[in-house]
Formats: structure tokens, C-alpha cells, sequence
């Protein structure tokens, strides 16, 4: 009589034939393997030293190289903290030679604000976008910006996407109901009276403590009278 096969003696014979498989595609593809190997070590140590060696010396040295570009900025003397001042370098120069550090992101920042306020809008924006920001309120500004400057393009649609994903991209109550006030008021610009009205009652309803919340039934009265008319 033949001897009855388990499930459990089923399920380790099929691991077996699958460790054996895998074995024999080991075997006969060993080389390409290693190769395959060989280069992912290769990147993960090019990665590490790159930050090491390169990045972080950068990061140090463009800290210290921001800062006379940093308080030009602060005391509105705009061409010298965008082009320097002939000894210490100015945010482009921060840019073009501290490339992949933080600081020359936030420089992208900077650059994209004095364009703005020179009113040379599609290179502020330009720069803006070229800043990568997680900061729950630079992050928030820089595209509340682009929102502005598109705006002043005179291309509204654009200005209030920008708007609402300022608003969204790190909710708070300090910078989201500012950037729900703008695509509120750009949604009257395009006549959008109901998509004005949404805006305005999100920020009573989640920003009641914002200082834009304190003036919001007037405004929600105006769009819906508008809209009804």
C-alpha cells in the first residue's frame, strides 16, 4: 500500500524544489549577479561619501557665506543681497557654487522674493519654484508667492492653484487662512462667486481664531450677494 503524502510534507517539498530553483538561477547567473551587486554597493558608497566629503563641508561653508547676503536682505538693499557686494557673494552666488545644499535652496527663496519685489515676475518665479521647502511656513510662502506673482501676470487661474496649495501644503493658523484670503479674493476676480464662498466659510469654520475669520461674514455676504444677483 503506498504511503499517504501529509499536507505538511506537501508544503516541504514544494520548499524545497523552490530553494532548489532558486540555487540552480543562482549557479547559472552568478556573474551578472555580482555584477548587479557590485554596483549597488558601489552607489550606496558614492552616496555616503558624496555626503560626507562634499555635501556637508558645502553645507558649513555656505552657512557662513549666506549671512552678509541674508542681513543685505533684511535691510532692503536688494542688488547687493542678490549679486553681492564685491567681497561677500550675493544669493546667486550662493546658488551656482553651494549646488545640492540647503542653504543654496534657500537662497532659491530669497532670489525669488527680491525678483518679486522688483517686479520681475516670471523670474521670481522661476526661482520660487526652484526652491524645495518642507519648513511649515517658509514652505507655505514660497508658493503663496508664485501665487502673487502669477496674479500680478495677470493670470488668476494659475494665482489661486498656487494660493490653495500654499493653504494646504502645511495647514496652521497662521499662513493657511492668509492663502485662503487670496484664492478667496481671486475667485471674485473670476467671477466664481460660489467657489469664493466655500473659501470664506472654511476659514470661519477651521481658522476661527484667525484674524482673517473676524471679517469672514462680511465677506461671505458680499460673494453671496453677488452670486444672487
Amino acid at each position: 500500500m503506498a504511503k499517504k503524502t501529509t499536507r505538511a510534507e506537501e508544503n516541504i517539498q514544494a520548499v524545497e524544489e523552490a530553494l532548489g530553483k532558486t540555487e540552480q538561477f543562482i549557479e547559472d547567473n552568478q556573474k551578472p549577479i555580482l555584477i548587479v551587486v557590485g554596483v549597488i554597493v558601489l552607489i550606496v558608497l558614492a552616496f555616503f561619501g558624496f555626503q560626507r566629503f562634499y555635501l556637508v563641508p558645502k553645507e558649513k561653508s555656505a552657512q557662513e557665506q549666506i549671512f552678509m547676503a541674508e542681513y543685505y536682505f533684511e535691510i532692503d538693499s536688494l542688488d547687493l543681497a542678490l549679486n553681492g557686494d564685491g567681497i561677500n557673494p550675493g544669493f546667486i552666488n550662493i546658488i551656482d557654487d553651494y549646488k545640492f545644499t540647503l542653504t543654496a535652496n534657500l537662497a532659491h527663496y530669497y532670489a525669488g522674493i527680491i525678483y518679486m519685489k522688483k517686479e520681475d515676475y516670471q523670474t521670481a518665479i522661476d526661482f520660487l519654484e526652484g526652491f524645495d521647502g518642507d519648513d511649515q511656513i517658509i514652505g507655505p510662502m514660497a508658493l503663496g508667492a508664485i501665487g502673487d506673482c502669477y496674479l500680478q501676470l495677470d493670470n488668476p487661474n494659475a494665482a489661486v492653484s498656487y494660493y490653495l496649495k500654499a493653504a494646504e501644503v502645511s495647514e496652521n493658523e497662521f499662513t493657511s487662512p492668509v492663502f485662503l484670503m487670496k484664492a478667496g479674493w481671486t475667485y471674485e476676480i473670476l467671477d466664481e462667486y460660489s467657489n469664493a464662498i466655500k473659501i470664506y466659510k472654511k476659514i470661519k469654520e477651521d481658522f476661527p481664531k484667525s484674524t482673517e475669520a473676524r471679517e469672514m461674514e462680511k465677506y461671505i455676504a458680499r460673494a453671496e450677494g453677488k452670486f444672487n444677483s
